[in-house]
């Protein structure tokens, strides 16, 4: 486990990969479903912020992952077990997740995520034995990981009323790590590899949050066979998983991995900033399932709030691709402005009739004008400097 090749060629995600991806997803899907059941309920804010919590543990366990098999992967017999053991880990993090979201319990999510990040921290110690070159990186990223750890076992023994302090702290200390540790030397992660790994975690991401929406929508027919309402939801929702496919791909990650190979900040910046993708992505399915619920439901009650979760994880999911993703290709500012102008046509939909169908058009009608500029030799092809992207409160639109 000396490391492999940054410039291999033909590299590409591995079977275990792909079971690994697959076994994360459910931790995802019950994720998404415990926010649906908190927006059902009207606990927007508290449902919203527990799975961002609960949503962290499952995209730092992956993530870390990710970035290690693409540096250090050699496929043995050793190798394998110990990532059977981190799939093991994230089953029972899964296991833990509705007692987290519903009850504030953290037993079990803390226990699955244990195993996890343990049988990393062995990874790290076999990585640091072979590759003398980054032995400090290695032996940094070991000792991070043990000690965020038994951060995370110390929160259980602490009253409930000053956990939720305590978890905010562990999250700032889990994502500093790799910062600290690669500062003292960049492991040879793969931009081509890291590029697929999160193009294939968002592909399950979206559809986890198509089966989600799916079979709420089909739960609300089944209760309401003629509200036009829940045609218009099965429509836009529709669009918007076509247009949020559509603009993630637009283009290739590779090739703003491979420029930035050597700048710290902005690559960090793209691997983090993926939080706010998946997650968006994952809540868009809860959203959507909470909206077929209200409409069905006939409560009576303002549609604003439950608009909203559609309309608002919608509207996260646009402006972080174009941040994290888009941005660095384009080439002049004032491309900027139709992924502006359709973020706040989401958020206002929310205020007008069938606010899902609204947000998937907008979609559609930005995919179709980035396409068409693409087409036309106007999108960028590789990143630009930055002083002439489209940073708010740094470049003007001239």
């Amino acid at each position: 486990m000396s490391g492999r090749d940054p410039a291999e060629a033909h590299r590409s995600a591995t079977p275990l990969e792909l079971f690994v991806d697959l076994c994360f997803v459910v931790a995802v899907a019950q994720a998404s479903e415990s926010l649906h059941e908190a927006l059902a309920h009207g606990h927007y804010a508290s449902g919203a912020l527990r799975f961002a919590l609960v949503f962290f543990t499952v995209w730092w366990a992956w993530m870390n992952f990710t970035w290690f098999a693409s540096a250090y992967d050699p496929d043995d017999t050793p190798y394998r077990l110990t990532v059977l053991v981190q799939i093991t880990g994230s089953l029972v993090l899964a296991a833990g997740v509705a007692r987290a979201f519903d009850h504030g319990d953290l037993l079990v999510i803390t226990l699955g995520y244990a195993v996890l990040r343990t049988a990393l921290a062995a990874l790290w110690l076999r990585a640091g034995l072979a590759d003398s070159a980054r032995r400090r990186t290695t032996l940094r990223f070991a000792a991070g990981v043990t000690i965020c750890q038994l951060g995370w076992i110390a929160l259980l023994f602490l009253p409930q009323t000053v956990q939720l302090p305590g978890v905010i702290v562990m999250i700032l200390a889990e994502v500093l790590v790799p910062v600290w540790a690669q500062s003292a030397g960049m492991t040879p992660w793969h931009p081509h590899h890291i590029a697929e790994r999160y193009e294939l975690f968002t592909l399950i991401v979206l559809g986890e949050s198509v089966a989600a929406a799916t079979v709420a929508v089909r739960g609300a027919f089944d209760r309401n066979h003629s509200t036009g309402e829940l045609y218009a939801l099965a429509g836009g929702g529709l669009l918007m998983a076509f247009s949020m496919w559509w603009l993630y791909f637009t283009k290739p990650a590779h090739t703003l991995l491979a420029t930035t190979h050597q700048a710290h900040s902005r690559r960090f910046t793209w691997a983090y900033g993926h939080y706010l993708v998946f997650a968006s992505a994952a809540a868009e399915g809860a959203g959507l399932a909470a909206y077929a619920d209200h409409l069905a439901g006939h409560t009576g009650a303002s549609s604003v709030a439950p608009a909203m979760t559609v309309t608002v994880p919608a509207a996260v999911f646009l402006v972080t691709v174009w941040a994290v993703h888009l941005r660095p290709h384009q080439r002049r500012a004032a491309e900027c402005l139709p992924f502006a102008f359709s973020a706040v046509g989401i958020l206002l939909a929310a205020w007008l009739p069938a606010p899902a169908l609204l947000t998937g058009l907008l979609l559609a009608g930005l995919v179709a004008v980035v396409t068409v500029r693409q087409r036309n030799g106007d999108g960028g092809g590789t990143p630009h400097p930055a002083e002439q992207q489209c940073v708010t409160g740094q470049t003007s639109v001239r």
